[in-house]
C-alpha cells in the first residue's frame, strides 16, 4: 500500500510553474507550492503473499489497484 503525491498533478503543476518563469516572472518571486492531490494504491498480489487481508472499504478508496 502507498499513499503519496500524484506526480501527475505534479508534472502538471511544475510546467505552469515553468511557463510563469519563461513569461518573465523572477523566480525568487513565486511562491513555494506544496502537493494537492494524493494517490492511495493497493496492491492485493502483494498483501495475498504476505497473509494480510485488505477492507473492501479501503480497496474501494483507492485511486489504483494492483490484481
Amino acid at each position: 500500500m502507498s499513499y503519496g503525491p500524484s506526480y501527475e498533478d505534479m508534472h502538471k503543476r511544475a510546467a505552469i510553474y515553468v511557463n510563469k518563469i519563461l513569461k518573465g516572472a523572477k523566480p525568487s518571486d513565486l511562491p513555494i507550492e506544496q502537493p494537492t492531490k494524493f494517490t492511495l494504491s493497493v496492491s492485493l498480489k502483494a498483501a495475498k503473499v504476505l497473509g494480510i487481508s485488505m477492507p473492501a472499504t479501503l480497496v474501494a478508496r483507492a485511486d489504483e489497484v494492483i490484481e
